[in-house]
C-alpha cells in the first residue's frame, strides 16, 4: 500500500468537556495519513483513480464543524468513521487531532491524540 499525507486541516468546532467549549467553540487541526493503492493513478494520471485529498479535507472539516462531543477521542473516532464511509478504497488511516487552545490554566501548548484505524 502507498501512503498519502495531508497536514494542517483546520476547522472551528464545538467539541469539549466544558460548557464554554460547547458554546463558544475553538480551532482544531488534523493531520491525516492514509494507505491506498496509488499505482492506478500513477499509470492513468486520472483523479478518479486516486483518493481525492480535497474531498478528504472537506470530510474532516465538515465533521469538526457539525459534531458536538465532550471528548476529542470521540471526535477523532467520528472523523475516522466518516473517512472510511466516504472512501471505499481506503484500507488504513492515521489521524492526528490537535486541540490548539485547550482550556488549561498557565498552558500555552496544544493537546493532540493519534488514532490508527483499519477498515472495519
Amino acid at each position: 500500500m502507498d501512503e498519502l499525507v495531508v497536514r494542517g486541516i483546520r476547522a472551528y468546532g464545538y467539541t469539549g468537556f466544558f460548557d464554554a467549549e460547547q458554546e463558544l467553540g475553538q480551532w482544531f487541526e488534523v493531520d491525516l495519513r492514509v494507505w491506498v493503492d496509488l499505482q492506478p493513478a500513477g499509470t492513468s494520471d486520472q483523479l478518479g483513480d486516486t483518493l481525492d485529498y480535497s474531498q478528504a479535507v472537506q470530510v474532516v472539516q465538515t465533521g469538526i464543524r457539525q459534531s458536538r462531543f465532550r471528548t476529542i477521542e470521540r471526535l477523532a473516532a467520528d472523523l475516522c468513521d466518516r473517512l472510511f464511509q466516504h472512501f471505499p478504497s481506503l484500507s488504513e488511516l492515521e489521524l492526528t487531532l490537535r486541540k490548539l487552545t485547550p482550556p488549561i490554566p498557565d498552558f500555552s501548548g496544544d493537546v493532540s491524540l493519534v488514532l490508527r484505524r483499519s477498515r472495519p
